[in-house]
């Protein structure tokens, strides 16, 4: 029998794993695949609920209602000349983008194991559907945010410092979107091989929310405990994200280029991981 030539071959499939395996190629072959998973999750997020999709806007509404009470009237955040409702949903509107996507891709394998061990496809396609799926959900809330701010703009007339670092605005939304994959991405793995980590990936963002500055300004942080929020590279692009929409908020050139820098190699490190383990990981799931 006459053998097949290597080269004639679309992909091999081996038992053999490495470190870095991302064959673009082969993802635009499935492209296909990833716009029908896609569609897929947002079918089901909203099939057989009585408001549907009314709800990517309900959730940051309602969840700005309790802020508003329990930030604002309650504790008393103050929030400079910003409107409070903008203040607010704000962070809402970022922390929604970054909690989802984190939380539907850190259990990627617990919740897809029959497909990954029935079919071959590419392995990172389906948390990136999860991160798109999340996306134009943050674009849809992001529109009423600009909504919010027009009314306040107009009918309340509000007054708002529009600088450069509105450019940096699409900009943040990819650093999230990167970071929220990434760590997602590391996630999968382990909650993959140990279930009872899911706890933690819980836990972990409610304390992440609370060293975050999504209710409240940078400037409430005392210097004493500064360091943490330093350390955390969320925080300097939440004050990013409000200086350029809201004109109040903090820049430091240092705290940009380290979130910029760790989100990187965070990405990099978990798509080396991620090619790595995956392969392996289906025989535990």
């Amino acid at each position: 029998m006459q053998a097949i030539k290597q080269h004639n071959l679309d992909w091999t499939i081996s038992a053999k794993t490495s470190w870095w395996n991302l064959n673009l190629k082969e993802w635009w072959l499935y492209r296909h695949l990833l716009g029908r998973l896609i569609r897929r999750d947002f079918l089901l997020n909203y099939q057989q609920t009585m408001l549907g999709p009314a709800w990517i806007l309900l959730q940051p509404i309602l969840t700005l209602f309790v802020f508003v009470i329990v930030f604002g009237g309650i504790l008393r955040i103050e929030t400079g000349n910003t409107p409070q409702v903008l203040f607010f949903l704000s962070g809402i509107v970022l922390w929604n983008f970054f909690n989802e996507s984190f939380l539907a891709i850190s259990f990627v394998f617990l919740h897809n194991a029959e497909i990954y061990t029935k079919v071959y496809f590419p392995r990172l396609i389906i948390p990136l559907a999860y991160l798109i799926s999340q996306a134009i959900r943050f674009v849809i809330q992001f529109v009423l945010l600009i909504l919010v701010w027009v009314y306040f703009a107009v009918m309340q007339g509000a007054s708002f410092n529009i600088t450069p670092y509105l450019l940096l605005v699409p900009v943040v939304a990819i650093l999230i979107g990167m970071l929220s994959f990434s760590a997602g991405i590391i996630f999968s793995i382990l909650t993959g091989k140990y279930r009872d980590l899911g706890n933690v990936v819980h836990l972990g963002l409610r304390l992440l929310m609370f060293v975050t500055p999504i209710f409240y300004p940078a400037s409430y942080i005392p210097d004493k405990i500064r360091w943490v929020a330093d350390l955390n590279p969320l925080s300097s692009l939440f004050e990013i994200f409000r200086l350029g929409i809201l004109g109040e908020g903090s820049f430091t050139t240092n705290g940009f280029i380290y979130s910029c820098v760790f989100t990187f190699v965070l990405f990099i490190l978990s798509a080396m991981i991620f090619s790595k383990q995956s392969d392996k990981l289906i025989d535990i799931v």
